[in-house]
């Protein structure tokens, strides 16, 4: 079964709590974007203070578009968050990993769009989840890469179990390559948020 996670990049935080409404009961997750100008170009909204008082049901996961992640993982945590990906063309992967472990929290890595596959090999059998950029990180709206295919199969051949996300330019068409290919989760910010109806645009997706 194919999971979907809408995905937030703002810079507000009214935005964000915005769109947590929009999909609040439709999916069990949610995910937030955090950029810091350094590994990609562009910032987000990057305080886990008031993530502490949102009222939601849905799990919260942080997607680590930071050069340093050790310096944000503590803090989302204690402010409710459960999983974590951080970059793995990031500093501190390994020291990442272990601090993840230590707070019990799901520990993930990101891979993006551009980075060869042997980057993210070596840390496979020591993490929860992987996620895998279609696109190169840090803007929504930009063209699905092909070779994201090849990627997502040679994860796939390592471990058969492992859940791996896709995010980046998934509408219907581009996220059924990547479920194909051996995907379990769709992560999907433009195509649901910038649908007419975004419960249809999930049930669309679900439907992979």
């Amino acid at each position: 079964m194919v999971e979907i996670i809408p995905a937030i990049l703002e810079s507000e935080f009214s935005e964000i709590e915005k769109k947590i409404r929009f999909v609040d009961g439709l999916v069990s997750w949610v995910q937030i974007d955090l950029a810091d100008g350094e590994l990609v170009a562009n910032t987000t909204f990057s305080d886990p203070a008031p993530f502490k008082n949102l009222k939601t049901s849905l799990n919260l996961e942080l997607h680590l578009m930071v050069k340093d992640p050790l310096r944000y993982v503590e803090r989302f945590a204690a402010s409710g968050f459960k999983r974590f990906y951080a970059h793995v063309e990031g500093e501190y992967v390994e020291e990442y990993i272990a601090k993840c472990y230590e707070l019990g929290v799901e520990v993930g890595l990101a891979i993006d769009g551009p980075t060869d596959f042997g980057k993210i090999h070596p840390y496979l059998d020591n993490i929860d989840c992987v996620l895998v950029m279609a696109i190169t990180a840090g803007e929504s709206g930009r063209p699905f890469r092909e070779d994201t295919v090849e990627k997502i199969q040679k994860i796939r051949e390592i471990d058969f179990e492992i859940p791996i996300a896709v995010d980046g330019a998934m509408d219907p068409t581009n996220a059924a390559k990547v479920v194909t290919a051996g995907a379990n989760r769709i992560n999907s910010n433009s195509y649901i948020f910038g649908s007419p109806d975004v419960k249809i645009a999930i049930e669309k997706l679900k439907a992979l």
